[in-house]
């Protein structure tokens, strides 16, 4: 039983790191200024 909980620990801590990875890549990697969209709900505009 303890060494499921281990690896259960474990695991969580990996999914954990990628995750944060992914979101920091996401951050770094969107264009800067400002974005304009334009769909069917209307226009919005965001700066980044």
């Amino acid at each position: 039983m303890k060494q499921n909980t281990l690896y259960l620990l474990i695991g969580a801590l990996v999914v954990v790191v990628i995750a944060l990875g992914a979101y920091v890549y996401r951050e770094q990697t969107k264009p800067k200024g400002v974005e304009l969209k334009i769909d069917d709900k209307g226009i919005s505009i965001q700066q980044n």
